[in-house]
């Protein structure tokens, strides 16, 4: 067998066999019996090592067919134990595979042929067997036979395929594969993964995950489910790799393990606070200019909340959103002695004595008068500072009118300020009964630790969709500060020196997480070391998510490396598809024809013709179908600037993982043995 010819000619009977058992046996002859064919023993060793080596040849040639066609009917098994994941500095582990070429694209052809249905699907009696196991399954007699036949174990010849699915030929057409990596310089231009639901996502985010802990770097998983066993995963990885004192667990549904973290409490701009709470409002249609209402009286109490050396969280902006009074009372008094004459406090008190209700505008009646006295003498007095005024000009609203332009926020506030959920997202600095950690991204980031983020969306998507965003927007703040002044910054006697650190950051069910914070994050935080890779199931979900094609399109582009496996939308699988280029199929028709002679002086009555033609046709080297029939645990990867390869990842070993903590009770004891203030980090060992 010849792989020069245009046609390889793999799916017919293995010939070769015949004129290797005829040469073998001419060997064994040429050494048993020479006289048998008029040879001395000399020659006859001669001959048998020649005979010998056409055997052996046309062997190899039979195997190589019958193996192939084995191939493209089997699923062959493939599974990892945790510790085995290769791990490299320059290379990402991907699982077994091979380049994808033309080659393949015909060899996947060649199996659509009628004729080769043989060859492909399995046969009667793997058939047969299946069915039997059906029928037997109730009878007393034969239930242990029909159990034996579903048996997947090597002995049995009639084993049943793994449960995946899909068409085994799209892996089968190459026999011989190798360890796929790709180049970690790579990893900077992000990588998105699709694929549907239970075709082994997550347990390729696992494996990525286990290099990326490994390897040292700092590791963020977002996952808006809040798997469990995502979450056991990340903890054994970091247990395994010495990290285990690294590991900070956020997750909205266990708050009885999870860390506390301020989504507002960090920005490099004060505007970022209002920012990441009226990006969770709806700003279509009227609802906008809400929005804006809402983003600005939540600066307004932001910037007075700093201005008195305090640190903004959720509880108290909607504490002061709904009564402002005690707020500008508090800013006015630090603020006016630095700027009124002696007295004033004197003076502000005689006039509230002698405010009359009457007297005062509607919007003003009934309100505090310290408060009231206090604007007054400000105005009197041409005093003047930006956030005194933001604070006068939300006091002096009508009450009910206040209420109705923030009535979409209110809601929100609500929902973050309300249960155990509340004491996570607005942490209490100064509750020293509470060991449960308080990080923020900075820290982690100079500390090099390892994030898991559960945002328990299905119970309330509200929730986890203001928290993630707000967390976004947090790393993005992070990562311009990482880009200018590196890690050091605002640390004493450290300048910036070495290598940014490299933090790998996985959004599992991406499209729950996007939002306008995300954009930026994946347009430029690859400068300051950031490298994100997205899960999501089909791109339609992060359309729908976005609510804009053109902003969709945006973040498809902001995504060098694409891995894709089952979908089962025609337009995600386009996109990788549309990527690639067409190739030469050869297609083999055979013609015969036959043609009668008028001439009676030829003594031909008629002439034949039999021929073969090779005709070439300009496909695409993968089509939407195929993507859409990959079995679980299997993908196409286009990596490394456009190059393609068929990939399958390792199935989780049922091999036991003594670094895997039994439940999530386990892994509470085990972090609150380590439970300790963010403050002083640097001086863990």
């Amino acid at each position: 067998m010849s792989q020069d010819h245009p046609i390889e000619a793999l799916l017919r009977p293995p010939v070769e066999a015949w004129s290797a058992v005829v040469a073998g046996s001419a060997a064994i002859i040429c050494l048993v019996a020479p006289w048998a064919l008029m040879m001395t023993p000399s020659v006859g060793f001669a001959a048998a090592a020649g005979f010998g080596s056409v055997a052996v040849w046309r062997g190899q040639q039979a195997y190589a067919v019958v193996n192939y066609q084995r191939n493209l009917r089997r699923l062959r098994a493939y599974s990892l134990t945790a510790d085995r994941v290769p791990v490299s500095r320059n290379k990402l582990f991907l699982g077994k595979g091979f380049r994808w070429t033309q080659k393949h694209t015909q060899r996947l052809r060649d199996t659509l042929r009628p004729q080769a249905r043989r060859y492909v699907e399995p046969g009667a009696l793997y058939r047969w067997a299946r069915r039997r196991e059906i029928v037997w399954e109730h009878s007393v007699l034969m239930a242990p036979v029909a159990r034996l036949l579903g048996r997947r174990s090597r002995w049995n010849l009639l084993a049943p395929l793994p449960p995946v699915g899909g068409n085994p030929a799209l892996h089968g057409v190459e026999p011989h594969e190798e360890d796929v990596y790709m180049d970690l310089g790579e990893r900077v231009g992000h990588a998105l993964v699709l694929g549907t639901t239970r075709v082994g996502k997550t347990r390729l985010a696992e494996i990525l995950i286990t290099q990326d802990i490994r390897r040292g770097d700092v590791v963020i998983v977002f996952d808006p489910k809040g798997d469990a066993d995502l979450l056991k995963r990340v903890y054994a990885e970091a247990k395994r790799s010495g990290r285990q004192k690294q590991v900070y667990i956020f997750h909205l549904g266990y708050p009885r393990i999870s860390a506390r973290y301020n989504a507002v409490g960090s920005f490099s701009r004060i505007t970022e606070v209002a920012t990441r709470i009226a990006n969770q409002l709806p700003n279509e249609g009227n609802s906008a200019a809400f929005r804006e209402f809402a983003w600005r009286f939540t600066n307004i109490v932001a910037r007075a909340l700093v201005a008195l050396g305090r640190r903004p969280d959720y509880h108290q902006i909607v504490r002061h959103i709904t009564h402002i009074d005690p707020l500008l009372q508090d800013y006015y008094r630090q603020w006016l002695p630095t700027v009124a004459a002696a007295g004033w406090e004197q003076e502000v008190m005689r006039r509230a004595g002698q405010l009359d209700d009457r007297s005062l505008p509607m919007a003003l009646r009934g309100r505090d008068r310290t408060t009231i006295a206090l604007v007054q003498y400000v105005k009197d007095e041409g005093l003047y500072d930006p956030v005194a005024d933001g604070l006068r000009s939300a006091f002096e609203y009508d009450k009910t009118y206040f209420d109705k332009i923030v009535a979409s926020l209110l809601p929100l506030l609500e929902k973050l300020t309300t249960g155990a959920t509340a004491e996570l997202i607005s942490p209490n600095y100064l509750d020293i009964n509470d060991p449960r950690p308080i990080f923020d991204w900075r820290q982690v980031i100079r500390q090099g630790g390892v994030v898991y983020v559960g945002l328990d969306a299905l119970s309330d998507m509200t929730v986890a969709a203001a928290v993630g965003n707000s967390m976004f927007a947090d790393l993005v703040s992070v990562a311009g500060q990482i880009y200018k002044h590196g890690t050091t910054e605002g640390l004493p006697d450290l300048e910036r020196s070495g290598p940014l650190p490299k933090i790998s950051l996985h959004c599992d069910e991406f499209n729950e997480l996007i939002g306008d914070e995300f954009i930026p994050l994946l347009n430029k935080a690859g400068g300051a070391g950031f490298q994100v890779t997205a899960y999501t199931q089909t791109w339609s979900d992060v359309e729908a998510r976005i609510g804009s094609r053109p902003k969709a399109g945006q973040v498809a582009g902001n995504f060098n490396t694409l891995i894709m496996l089952r979908v089962k939308e025609l337009a995600t699988a386009e996109m990788l598809t549309n990527q690639l280029p067409e190739v030469d199929v050869h297609a083999l028709t055979t013609v015969s024809g036959v043609t009668d002679s008028a001439d009676l002086s030829t003594g031909v009555d008629f002439t034949s013709r039999n021929e073969d033609r090779l005709t070439v046709t300009q496909v695409p080297i993968i089509t939407p179908n195929d993507v859409m029939t990959l079995p679980k645990g299997q993908a196409f990867a286009l990596i490394e600037g456009g190059v393609l390869w068929k990939v399958r990842m390792p199935l989780p070993d049922p091999g036991h993982d003594p670094a895997m903590p039994g439940s999530l009770d386990q892994i509470a004891r085990e972090m609150r043995q380590r439970y300790a203030s963010g403050d002083g980090w640097w001086n863990r060992d």
